[in-house]
């Protein structure tokens, strides 16, 4: 299905088309396997994550209450882009309507600032784990816990709620209805409007810096008193078996920041970097997160890695 031509006069649209990877065009059938088979890990992975914690009683703790959370964070993030993305790569299906597409945009831009939100809630956990064990029982029930996730959960929809009524309510009418991305990203939906967007764009950076550097400081200095109080254990031993309880999580963490960072810095600075290399990091931004993950816990956590090995077993004895 070829992709239409819109005129560049001001209107108000009521859908929008997606162009995929931009100047990958010819290569978008060949494209969806790699992206179908990442998205179809991602996929299994966290819904193998969330089968194990709720059948694995050692691992009802906040540490995996808090992974299940994630879980799911990660299932909506990919869920909210894929299936379009793949049907535009396998129908050109390019066409999205004005309120998916901002819906779209809500979804992504809000469960990224709840992860975010709950990688500190992660770091708590383990700060008070390390640091004052005899009340991470009595400090991390499974109120707080809950409390918690909640919390994250609504600083992502007040801070990100704004975007899309503001794009909805003020910038009615578009320049073109083509978005040269395979999502309706923020950013790329703004520079298609024909009003003043400044104060859209302000709030979209200002949110997603404040998000960055709050919670990115905060999980840096709950790591500096965490180390501190490792390195006063008496044995070398003593100190790995702690920072070993951490290592799943620090691995997450930069499996989320890393991404981020690698793709704001290209995309502010890499003007010379080709089109498809934005858009492909963009949506590697949020595939790798939800892919790795799972991985990551299930080969560093002994409880998720043994139950897994029992079901395949079982499984095949079965056969």
């Amino acid at each position: 299905m070829a992709m239409p031509t819109f005129h560049n006069a001001c209107s108000a649209p009521s859908s929008f088309w997606l162009t995929g990877i931009p100047g990958l065009e010819s290569l978008h059938i060949w494209l969806s396997i790699p992206f179908g088979s990442m998205y179809l890990v991602a996929v299994v992975g966290n819904i193998t994550i969330l089968a194990m914690v709720r059948v694995e009683r050692s691992l009802h703790q906040p540490m995996y209450f808090f992974l299940c959370m994630l879980a799911v964070i990660d299932l909506v993030l990919s869920s909210s882009t894929m299936p379009k993305l793949l049907a535009i790569f396998w129908f050109g299906d390019g066409n999205i309507g004005l309120d998916a597409c901002l819906c779209q945009m809500f979804l992504i831009h809000c469960f990224a600032t709840v992860e975010s939100g709950i990688f500190l809630a992660m770091a708590f956990d383990r700060y008070v784990a390390i640091c004052n064990p005899l009340r991470h029982s009595m400090v991390l029930t499974q109120a707080m816990v809950g409390h918690l996730g909640l919390a994250a959960l609504l600083r992502g929809v007040l801070y990100i709620g704004p975007l899309p009524l503001m794009i909805r309510l003020r910038l009615p009418f578009y320049k073109s209805r083509v978005i040269s991305h395979s999502y309706c990203e923020h950013m790329a939906v703004v520079a298609l409007t024909c009003g003043d967007s400044r104060v859209s764009n302000i709030y979209g950076l200002s949110i997603g810096f404040l998000v960055l550097i709050i919670d990115s400081v905060a999980i840096a200095a709950s790591y500096v008193m965490i180390f501190r109080a490792v390195m006063g254990l008496a044995t070398p031993e003593a100190r790995l078996k702690t920072l070993g309880t951490c290592g799943s999580h620090i691995c997450a963490i930069l499996i989320f920041y890393v991404p981020i960072a690698v793709s704001s810095l290209i995309h502010r600075f890499g003007h010379h970097v080709p089109p498809p290399i934005h858009t492909l990091l963009a949506n590697f931004y949020l595939l790798i997160p939800p892919i790795l993950n799972p991985i990551v816990y299930a080969v560093r956590t002994k409880q998720i890695r043994d139950r897994l090995l029992q079901t395949l077993k079982t499984g095949t004895k079965i056969r």
